[in-house]
């Protein structure tokens, strides 16, 4: 028995809009790696978040009004933005020293982050079939890894770790989305971002240290830079990127069940590749390939044997 669409079901906009939304956060993606060899990364959080905060804002009092972020439930929404917030720090850390399409396949580990905490946090049985594709997906990620030999990188934790922070803002998500506009919560994240770069920044000023020793390091503690103009205008797009694709996903999982969206994320791999090639002469080698061919199918099996079951069951 298939599941009668919710009223505001529309799957053929909720497909364009998750896939703009990815063209534009893979575009953002690519802007703070070329900006990385430059600018501190705290510097790039808050124009980042500078130029976010307006367009978010706005949108907000036009819609719900202001008074709608004086919620009861503000204390979880900072405690997700503060996980979600060193997720994000570690994305871009990573980004600095690894090629976008290694960085965003281990990023796809994510899904399995969810499903293997769903059990012990939410209290809900997890399938056979989930963990299957969990252990396939994290092979995948030792494909492409390598530990142990002298390919091996080691932002590819600061990856990892990543897509945990992920996963557990987006199991706390799941409720607060219920209860609170979503609107709501991504203007208290973007708040977020932008005073934890400022206290970054602070420590990074105040502290004097320098490690150039690795591109992560050297990302996370180079002194502020003044940008020239042409990088402030493309430090501010990246705030306007992750605005709008805050907006587009947001907009796309209110069209659509998210086991339908969900699968459109992967086409942040071809974006991944494409940009690395064209900007950093990034091409993915065999093992990368091949990794990034397991951890993507094995997040479709776990995506389809999800879809299937609640077919089965509704």
């Amino acid at each position: 028995m298939t599941p009668s669409p919710s009223p505001g079901d529309n799957k053929a906009r909720a497909a364009v809009l998750v896939l703009l939304a990815i063209g534009l956060a893979s575009t953002q993606d690519a802007i703070i790696k070329a900006m990385s060899g430059t600018y501190p990364v705290y510097e790039t959080m808050l124009i980042r978040g500078l130029t976010s905060l307006p367009i978010l804002g706005v949108w907000l009092a036009y819609t719900h009004g202001l008074r709608t972020l004086l919620t009861p439930l503000w204390l979880r929404i900072l405690i997700r933005a503060l996980i979600l917030c060193t997720a994000y720090l570690a994305f871009i850390l990573a980004i600095a020293a690894m090629p976008i399409a290694n960085m965003v396949a281990i990023y796809f580990t994510m899904p399995f982050f969810v499903a293997g905490l769903a059990g012990p946090f939410l209290g809900e049985r997890v399938p056979y079939y989930r963990w299957i594709a969990i252990v396939t997906g994290f092979a995948g990620v030792i494909v492409m890894v390598r530990p142990g030999v002298q390919a091996f990188e080691p932002a590819a934790l600061l990856a990892l770790y990543s897509a945990f922070g992920y996963a557990i803002g987006q199991m706390m998500g799941r409720d607060l989305a219920q209860r609170v506009e979503p609107l709501v919560i991504a203007n208290w994240q973007n708040a977020v971002y932008f005073i934890f770069a400022g206290v970054i920044g602070v420590i990074a000023q105040a502290s004097g240290f320098a490690g150039e020793s690795h591109k992560s390091l050297a990302f996370l503690t180079r002194p502020f830079v003044w940008p020239t103009l042409p990088d402030f205008l493309l430090l501010s797009a990246v705030g306007v990127l992750a605005a709008f694709a805050m907006m587009s996903f947001i907009s796309a999982y209110k069209l659509a069940e998210s086991n339908f969206v969900a699968p459109f994320e992967y086409s942040g791999m071809i974006w991944a590749v494409l940009f690395g090639l064209l900007f950093f002469n990034d091409f993915p080698d065999f093992w990368t390939w091949s990794g990034m061919a397991v951890v993507a199918s094995a997040g479709l099996f776990m995506l389809y044997m999800d879809r299937r079951a609640r077919f089965q069951t509704g």
